[in-house]
């Protein structure tokens, strides 16, 4: 097995010809990163792979490969790891074949064939043809899930902290059509009484500051503005990304002020609905809202390993530093 392994990182870290994808596998598994600027080459050219997935999924896929190749914070194969396994859970079939190229090198997690064959037979099943032909290498047909789309809540806390992302940094380095959003984000957020870099980190989880992203549940926009909000904040019009960006933060105050400053609350609640916190006294028991929040949280202040929230004093004012 250890020599298949071998052989597939040989033939991974040789990019080919489309023609060959039959044989081989069409992407590398390590990516030339020798300076900055290849950093940058290499994430422009990656991201537009993400273009067909909903706003979410394309963000938490964007900022999984940065994390994965340090472009705008340090590098951690394991915070790419966490994100590609969260959209994976969420139904990215590219967040199961990125995954799975992380278990068969072991960049970031333990190295597992079988993990990695059974998340490039999901991935092949779809359609993906580049798991299909990364599939057909491995030669390994058992069924052996990861952890951490089997039980998220527990899947890390063997490994390290993947650390705090500077929200501003992270920013700096997004391509430049969204670089007139961030700047909008960081005037308006004082108007609301909200810190820059918690609207930041919501537009980043969100929509990672995509003015015409549209999701199927039709959240709108760069904060993701359900018509329901829009209209209750006044939004006319949620693809001006102005109008969008009022709107999300006129939410945010009203969140502040209905939890008392509980930044926790209100990050699970402008995902779930402050009706669904209320009930649950805290982070909903969903998945979905459970790892939003621990991105929120990753971007403005240094989380538990893994966020089971409520019992912690609740954030009032400010955000930590």
């Amino acid at each position: 097995m250890c020599g298949l392994v071998s052989l597939l990182l040989l033939l991974l870290t040789h990019p080919i010809h489309a023609a060959d994808a039959a044989d081989h596998a069409a992407d590398p598994l390590v990516y030339p990163l020798a300076d900055p600027a290849s950093v940058v080459t290499v994430f422009a050219k990656e991201i537009a792979v993400f273009g067909s997935e909903t706003p979410h999924l394309r963000a938490l896929l964007e900022q999984a490969f940065s994390a994965e190749i340090g472009h705008g914070q340090v590098r951690s194969p394991l915070r790419a790891a966490i994100g590609y396994c969260d959209a994976a859970r969420e139904g990215s079939v590219e967040g199961h074949y990125r995954l799975a190229r992380l278990y068969l090198q072991g960049n970031g997690v333990e190295k597992s064939l079988p993990i990695a064959a059974t998340l490039l037979h999901r991935a092949a099943q779809q359609g993906h043809s580049r798991a299909q032909a990364l599939l057909a290498l491995t030669g390994v047909r058992v069924t052996v899930l990861p952890i951490c789309l089997t039980d998220p809540e527990s899947a890390w806390a063997s490994y390290a902290d993947p650390g705090y992302v500077d929200i501003e940094r992270y920013a700096e380095q997004l391509p430049a059509d969204r670089h007139s959003v961030v700047a909008l984000i960081r005037a308006l957020a004082p108007e609301f009484g909200i810190d820059p870099r918690l609207a930041l980190s919501i537009a980043a989880v969100e929509s990672n500051f995509n003015t015409q992203a549209r999701s199927p549940k039709n959240a709108m926009g760069v904060m993701q503005l359900i018509p329901d909000t829009a209209t209750r904040f006044n939004v006319n019009n949620a693809f001006n990304a102005e109008q969008n960006i009022r709107g999300g933060l006129a939410y945010l105050k009203w969140l502040m002020a209905f939890f008392g400053g509980d930044l926790t609350r209100v990050v699970a609640a402008y995902n779930a609905g402050e009706g669904a916190v209320q009930r649950y006294d805290g982070i909903p028991p969903y998945a979905e809202t459970q790892a939003y929040v621990r991105r929120v949280m990753q971007f403005v202040a240094r989380p538990p390993r893994i966020l089971r929230e409520e019992r912690r004093p609740p954030v009032r004012g400010g955000l930590p530093h």
